[in-house]
């Protein structure tokens, strides 16, 4: 009993100091980028916006977070992930904090389109920082805790963001959410380093984060591939299609499920809390177990390849139930229905990012990071219109629970269709020889 202890003791633990600075980052990601979804009933009242005026103001940040995702993903594949994650929390919490002063639609849409362009840098930069510090065996797990950022910040969002407003104003929630990034910035630069670079690593663990990599330590400051060779590789195509079909599901989830309990509901701000709660506490849960999973079929023997399919087909099944959302007026019902699904969707978040440090080597992560998340940043600035002119249509005709089940339809089978195109691309999700 005592040896297993010992061998840990040896490989020491400082890699999941790191896993929790990018947790924090992501918690802060999601914190910001929730605020104008919480405050959505506040400000159509005082903005007088319609459902295709929040759309609009919602496209504009997901279409800035697209090109964000692929500017950025080059950038940081190019500076390294210290300097890139400082540039993009710096940018995406200056423009956070510029939502206060922001006095029309125009304006609000110009403050997330910039909060947009920020944001992007957070996903590229977080898994190439689990690539780098550490092995195969452990980076879906690792993905997956720090994913759990971005349920945290849903959840902290709707309890937090409320208080404010009733003791400040609304202008006040913007500006102190988007200061928080500045705080974690001043721990960033304190205990990150590369594993190469890290005073703090000691030998043990350093050949541990190296023990199943296919590549060097030394091949890991090599130059980034050029776009233009990443998009003609089959492999980059798995994961870009992986996040066209699903991310928009879960920008519907982060961005528009206040709006459905309010109105299918009737909730009032304050009363928003405790569903929300539930449904982004279930997505931490999701979050973590969709990243044990694969990491426990490969500790069971099975091929890394099957072992990520496997876990994405297991959690695809688990999204299907919410079209069952239609058939219920129990909000719990629906509260339910809505959490697994959720859960299911950070599962396979936990997945689709690892699958991109399976098939690629470390300097060509965040590059294809960027181009996957320009592929579903582009969907999901094109869902929100979709969703707006469904949700305005069936408004009219008095009738806005009809417009939430046709959305729930699609919600429910976009990741089967995803998983069944990502196994048509690469059945065995083979490594990149570059």
């Amino acid at each position: 009993m005592s040896k297993p202890t010992t061998e840990r003791v040896k490989i020491g633990s400082y890699r999941w100091t790191i896993c929790a600075l990018v947790f924090f980052a992501t918690t802060i990601n999601y914190l910001d980028r929730q605020v104008v979804g919480i405050l959505k009933p506040v400000l159509e009242e005082q903005f007088n916006w319609t459902e295709s005026d929040y759309g609009a103001i919602v496209t504009a940040f997901t279409a800035s977070y697209a090109l964000g995702m692929v500017v950025f993903g080059r950038i940081i594949d190019k500076v390294g992930t210290k300097a890139g994650y400082s540039l993009s929390i710096i940018v995406w919490s200056l423009a956070a904090m510029a939502h206060a002063v922001a006095r029309s639609t125009f304006g609000f849409a110009v403050a997330r389109g910039a909060l947009g362009v920020g944001e992007s840098g957070n996903f590229p930069a977080a898994v190439k920082t689990v690539a780098e510090w550490f092995p195969k065996k452990e980076r879906a797990l690792a993905t997956g805790l720090f994913n759990c950022g971005a349920n945290v910040g849903a959840i902290a969002a709707p309890i937090l963001v409320p208080w404010i407003v009733v003791t400040y104003g609304w202008e006040e929630a913007f500006i102190a959410t988007g200061a928080i990034g500045f705080v974690w910035l001043v721990f960033w630069f304190i205990f990150y380093e590369v594993p190469a670079k890290q005073k703090r690593l000691g030998k043990g663990e350093y050949d541990y984060i190296h023990s199943d990599n296919d590549e060097a330590p030394a091949e890991e400051n090599q130059r980034p591939l050029k776009w233009s060779r990443l998009l003609f590789i089959r492999q980059t195509w798995v994961f870009v299609c992986g996040k066209f079909f699903t991310d928009p599901i879960w920008y519907f989830f982060l961005f528009w499920l206040p709006s459905y309990f309010s109105s299918t509901f009737d909730l009032n701000l304050s009363s928003l809390g405790l569903p929300l709660a539930i449904v982004y506490t279930a997505t931490t849960i999701g979050s973590i177990g969709g990243g044990y999973l694969s990491s426990y079929f490969i500790r069971k023997g099975w091929p890394v390849f099957k072992a990520r399919k496997t876990a994405m087909l297991i959690i695809a099944l688990l999204v299907v139930p919410i079209m069952l959302a239609r058939y219920t007026s129990d909000m719990w019902v629906a509260v339910g229905l809505i959490s697994m699904a959720a859960a299911a969707h950070q599962a396979w978040s936990a997945n689709i990012y690892t699958i991109v440090s399976d098939m690629f080597p470390k300097r060509a992560v965040s590059s294809v990071v960027g181009i996957g998340g320009m592929a579903g940043s582009l969907s999901g600035a094109l869902f929100p219109l979709f969703i707006g002119f469904v949700l305005d249509y069936y408004k009219v005709l008095g009738n806005l629970t009809a417009g939430y089940n046709i959305i729930f339809l699609i919600c429910g089978s976009a990741y089967l269709v995803a998983w069944l195109v990502i196994h048509f691309l690469s059945p065995k999700m083979k490594p990149v020889a570059l």
